[in-house]
């Protein structure tokens, strides 16, 4: 027995997010996903707060019930102070045991920002001090640095981060026993940070639309239950990740949007990470940090499932490309237009929902469901046959299902 967790998503009230992201739509895109636990997104806002109390039923174990998805009250906080002299912005994910402790969480924490502006609330407090302001409200909250390479918001990131979980956190370091990868990252690249070897690696969407949930996803072993849930992320007891292809990620690569220059670290370093064209320094993406970080060499091996495992214990992860994508490169058209929409929604009533299509749908199944060449291109990214454009500098990436496409794209743009 095994549960499904998405565990960084987010309301209608954050910044930048769909309208459509309401109770009722994230329970049924739960079940088109595969999703069996869901974070309530955004609890530190006064009217999404009031929403969950109405709405959501006391189930067992600590979570709560919305029209049979169970969800664990979480929320996403974005830290901006100053330590050792510069500008720190870190995003953590923050759970809390029960609706009392988030109604107190909440009351501290409206001392040090204003939770109404924005689903995802701009603290003026050090990443630490939220750790013990946490724990102090109650000891059973749980913290996750989030995405924790990206440049602007990670607790590693190369424009405001650090080089250790101990710089930030100082004493409760401890207290941190898991890290979020972040769309730009997967656990291959945080295995040989040496910190990041006695920690749990998780993985979550952090949706802003309806269609992303999902897109990463942390596989628990057992039932769900709050309890079960700290325990997991305190012993690292994961059966899998789902990852997205990192490259996809919009901070994969070096480079400068503006000019529209993308490196690989390797290429940056030659020119001392500035911009060949304006010669201004370069957002320095989530690979240069992982190399930087990183001790020694990495041992992993894929197996025929699509399965990555470091082969010492440590839970395996596969990278998959959302089904909409797929669709969406088979067929020509967008992700948005309604022959890929109805398509998508077919192929669920047919096979099962997403999650089971893109990892366990069989080869047979998957041809006689979506006709051949639609499951060539699930089954390629299953297996990591594709190509890939890494992502830069806030520039989402691409990965190409049918790898012959990519020269015939890029001749496209000219």
């Amino acid at each position: 027995m095994s549960y499904t967790a998405d565990l960084h998503i987010h309301s209608r009230y954050a910044y930048a997010t769909s309208s459509a992201l309401t109770l009722e739509n994230l329970a049924v895109w739960a079940k088109l996903k595969g999703i069996d636990l869901l974070a309530a997104g955004d609890f530190t806002h006064p009217g999404w707060f009031q929403e969950l109390q109405e709405k959501l039923e006391p189930a067992e174990q600590g979570l709560y019930l919305y029209k049979g998805v169970k969800f664990v009250l979480g929320t996403e906080i974005s830290c901006v102070y100053s330590q050792g002299q510069r500008q720190r912005r870190v995003h953590l994910l923050l759970f809390a045991p029960g609706l009392e402790a988030v109604t107190r969480l909440n009351r501290r924490l409206a001392a040090h920002g204003n939770l109404a502006s924005d689903g995802r609330p701009t603290i003026a407090r050090s990443a630490r001090d939220i750790a013990a302001l946490a724990l102090d409200t109650d000891l059973d909250c749980i913290l996750i640095p989030a995405h924790a390479w990206t440049p602007w918001y990670g607790v590693y990131g190369s424009k405001s981060g650090f080089d250790s979980l101990e710089d930030c956190f100082l004493d409760l370091t401890p207290q941190v026993r898991a890290v979020e990868t972040g769309l730009s990252s997967d656990p291959a690249m945080n295995w040989l940070v040496p910190e990041l070897r006695d920690r749990t690696i998780v993985s979550f969407s952090d949706a802003h639309s309806l269609p992303k949930l999902g897109r990463e996803l942390t596989v628990f072993p057992g039932q769900p239950g709050y309890t079960a849930l700290r325990e997991a992320l305190e012993f690292n007891r994961v059966e899998y990740t789902v990852e997205f292809y990192p490259e996809e990620g919009k901070y994969h690569f070096d480079g400068h949007r503006a000019c529209g220059v993308r490196q690989s670290p390797e290429e940056s370093s030659i020119n001392g990470g500035r911009c060949p064209q304006c010669h201004r320094p370069l957002t320095l993406g989530v690979a240069h940090r992982t190399a930087a970080l990183s001790r020694g060499k990495s041992h992993w091996a894929k197996d025929a499932a699509g399965f990555t495992s470091a082969g010492d214990g440590r839970p395996p992860f596969i990278r998959l490309v959302p089904l909409q994508e797929i669709i969406a490169q088979a067929l020509g058209q967008a992700e948005t237009s309604r022959r890929v929409q109805k398509e998508y929604h077919r192929l669920i009533s047919v096979l099962g929902n997403e999650l089971h299509i893109l990892v366990k749908a069989s080869p047979a199944d998957l041809a006689a469901a979506a006709g051949e060449h639609m499951a060539q291109g699930i089954l390629h990214a299953r297996r990591g046959e594709v190509e890939t454009e890494p992502g830069f500098d806030g520039k989402y990436g691409r990965v190409l299902v049918y790898p012959q496409d990519l020269g015939t794209s890029r001749q496209g743009r000219g």
